[in-house]
């Protein structure tokens, strides 16, 4: 860790602890700021002992009924969830978050996905916007946000390139009151401490002018362990030609700092200019040391005793603004405008070693990248006859990438026929317009059409080579919604979704610049289990046609109970495959893992999500407040041969069971949550198939309001922890190989503790 970089997070630990002294002051006076204000920002959770206060009640209603009436005048399907439910387990970071979420899973890689569909049918935006290249949402903390909506099907001003759908992240927006907010917490697991602080404030500035901003501070320590055994049988003779053995134990460490603020000036009525800064500054840091031992093989093994250290440091800053208009009382505009830039750097250093401690192998990758964004955009609606809402708009983005890296094997540079920097630039422009309208009392329809290009390009990645590589796609996606109330306007309703949607290759997939596998490094042969990667340029955007349908039951106060069917029928999907090819990089053919158009693939499912209070159905219950989804899925790749020949990743099923109980008349609230995931397996492609053990996730947090500024949080994750196995079975030129992964969980341990200043 560089000097800079300890001291930018010194710095924020001290500023966090001179706030929080310089705030330390007692509650301001009631008569300054009303109950009925305070209340409003306050989770509708435990309250201390206090006589009852009709106001709270009234507020915790009209919170839950708002996110209710959202979701059920929203033209699409969506699931919005507010403060309460992202705060209620003391998480660190938003990925815990999502993954309680209906038909949300995360991968053990991090990646989020919809429907269980993997990574890039997911489509992540922050205030309606894409994320920039190299942002990740581990970089926020859920202390800055304000509500998260799942989007089940496309919109034309929400965007397209979402297969599965979207996961729209809205931060927290500046309100007319003033309040500071100081948030610590302690984690143990496996007997390390990590820990967060952050602190919030919102004011105003003038009579027109309100601010919020968040600094957030992250440390995270961690070790694990994991067995690992290959073994490699000849399918002509049935002799095992390879059997071995490797214990991995492994420490990791997180730090990450982040600030954000809205700044809003109101302009008129419905007008306001607002801007918005972001910065953040994250660190990964991993060490490991695999110790191998070969059971049965004829050629010794490539090591005994491996230590490898990886490194990365993402560095962030990122501004928008947004201009809003009025043109008339049923016409305004809005212009959005953003600029940013994320610096990565990556350094790894894999050492080798014999069962003597002779050192055999020294591989290092030492990389740095940037990636400088722009983007703008303007949009118009209007109200027409009280019935139709038209949306017209037009977004430009300019995504910019520099990428050097230097590979050294044993201090003898490699790759050295490739360039050693890579330029690559992405241009996307889109047209769309909408229309909402009602056409009876009881129905709503929307229509849109949404045009997008984009365009990448890169330099030459082989020295000398004149051809550059480029990928243009060019989409036109029309998209329509319907829903029909039984009883307007406030009962059940069903829901009818047409869509098309596609998914465009990323940067990287699309250069043909290899990365080297670090345990059988070249000009050697490697294995099918550690291949090189490289990428495509001829790959083509994944498109889909859906279908969506889902029935609503909204319940007397702010329950609702949905159940939702949804196709997907994918032309050109993508597929990772891995082939014997021969290389320019090495003198004998290598196993290389490659991006792939493989045909059509069709993915269905079946939904179901409900959030109650269980007074809702039975007038004399306790004070409990019920959570359940459940996801079936099912998929099938046309190109790949069965059983199991689904999508990537895309377990059978998923599903969640949650509750709340508030005691009453005193100010403790305890609650949990139940996730779980069967075991699955998949056929990749001809050669290659898949396993996942099954995942079970047992949460539990409890509450101790002590007084209307005070909070105590105790929370306990992954209680009775399973371990997580993964097989790879591989098969090719007579040979079998047969990888089994197993890696421990732990119980984590968490208090946090939660003031208004």
């Amino acid at each position: 860790m560089s000097r800079t970089t300890n001291l930018s997070y010194r710095c924020g630990t001290i500023f966090l602890l001179a706030a929080t002294i310089a705030y330390a002051a007692p509650p301001p006076d009631p008569s300054a700021e009303p109950a009925k204000e305070e209340v409003s920002t306050q989770p509708p959770e435990a309250r201390p002992p206090a006589p009852k206060q009709e106001v709270q009640k009234i507020e915790v209603t009209t919170q839950r009924s708002n996110a209710t009436e959202e979701r059920r005048e929203s033209a699409a399907a969506k699931i919005v969830v507010g403060r309460e439910d992202i705060e209620k387990f003391g998480d660190s970071n938003l990925s815990d978050v999502l993954r309680r979420l209906p038909g949300v899973t995360l991968s053990s890689g991090g990646v989020i996905s919809m429907r269980g569909m993997g990574a890039g049918f997911t489509q992540i935006l922050i205030d309606g916007e894409r994320v920039a290249p190299g942002f990740s949402i581990e970089q926020l903390s859920p202390d800055q946000v304000e509500r998260i909506e799942i989007l089940r099907a496309s919109t034309a001003e929400t965007g397209a390139r979402a297969i599965a759908g979207t996961i729209n992240i809205i931060l927290r927006k500046p309100r007319r009151i003033k309040q500071d907010d100081l948030k610590a917490s302690l984690q143990t697991t496996r007997g390390r401490l990590s820990g967060e602080a952050s602190l919030s404030r919102n004011d105003s500035f003038s009579p027109t002018g309100t601010y919020n901003m968040t600094l957030s501070a992250r440390h995270n320590d961690n070790k694990g362990d994991s067995l690992t055994r290959a073994t490699t049988v000849n399918t002509r003779t049935g002799n095992v030609d390879l059997d071995q053995l490797t214990s991995s134990n492994y420490d990791t460490n997180i730090r990450n700092i982040s600030l954000s603020s809205q700044v809003q000036w109101k302009l008129g009525e419905g007008e306001q200019f607002v801007i918005q800064p972001f910065l953040s500054q994250f660190q990964f840091k991993s060490g490991v040391q695999d110790t191998l031992t070969q059971l049965a093989g004829a050629h010794p093994p490539p090591f005994a005793i491996r230590d490898g250290h990886f490194g990365i440091n993402v560095s962030n800053v990122r501004f928008t603004s947004t201009l809003t208009k009025r043109i008339d009382e049923d016409t305004r505009f809005e212009l959005r405008g953003g600029a940013g830039r994320v610096t990565r750097r990556r350094d790894s250093n894999d050492k080798q070693f014999d069962a003597d401690r002779v050192r055999v192998l020294t591989q290092s990758v030492a990389a740095e990248s940037s990636d400088v964004a722009w983007n703008l955009s303007g949009k118009i609606t209007r109200n027409l006859f009280d019935k139709h809402k038209l949306v017209g708009g037009a977004e430009i983005e300019s995504v910019k990438r520099v990428d050097r890296t230097v590979t050294l094997l044993n201090d003898v540079p490699q790759l050295t026929d490739f360039s050693s920097e890579l330029d690559i630039s992405t241009r996307r422009i889109a047209l769309y317009a909408q229309d909402e309208w009602d056409p009876a009392e009881n129905w709503s329809a929307y229509a849109g059409l949404r045009w997008e290009e984009i365009d990448t390009r890169s330099n030459a990645t082989v020295t000398g080579d004149s051809g550059a590589v480029r990928n243009r796609s060019r989409v036109l996606t029309p998209l329509a919604h319907g829903v029909w109330r039984f009883n307007a306007p406030k009962k059940d309703q069903i829901r009818l979704s047409l869509t098309q949607s596609y998914n465009s290759p990323s940067l990287f997939t699309l250069v043909p610049r290899p990365t080297l596998d670090t345990l059988y490094p070249v000009p050697g042969l490697n294995v099918v289990s550690n291949p090189d990667f490289a990428g495509n340029p001829a790959l083509k955007p994944e498109r889909a046609n859906g279908i969506d349908l889902a029935f609503e039951h909204y319940l007397s106060s702010s329950g609702v109970i949905s159940v939702s069917l949804f196709s997907r029928r994918i032309k050109d999907l993508i597929r990772q495959t891995t082939q014997l090819e021969s290389v320019p990089w090495a003198t004998t053919q290598r196993f290389v893992n490659r991006p792939r158009n493989l045909g059509t693939a069709v993915s269905n499912g079946i939904e179901f999500d409900a959030k109650f209070q269980l007074t809702e159905l039975i007038a004399s219950a306790i004070p409990l407040d019920l959570r359940l989804n459940l996801s079936l899925f099912n998929s099938k790749v046309d190109a790949v041969p069965g059983p199991d020949n689904r999508i990537n990743n895309q377990p059978k099923a998923t599903g969640n069971l949650g509750a709340d109980y508030r005691f009453r008349d005193r100010p403790f609230t305890a609650g949990g949550n139940i996730a779980f995931t069967p075991a699955y397996s998949i056929q990749n492609t001809d050669t290659q198939r898949v396993g996942k053990s099954s995942a079970r996730v047992i949460d539990f947090y409890g509450l101790w309001a002590i007084s209307q500024a005070t909070k105590l949080r105790l929370t306990l994750s992954n209680l009775a922890p399973r371990d997580n196995t993964n097989t790879v079975l591989n098969s090719q030129n007579g040979q079998q190989e047969d990888t089994i992964n197993n890696d421990r969980s732990a119980v984590s341990v968490g208090l946090k503790l939660e003031m208004r200043l």
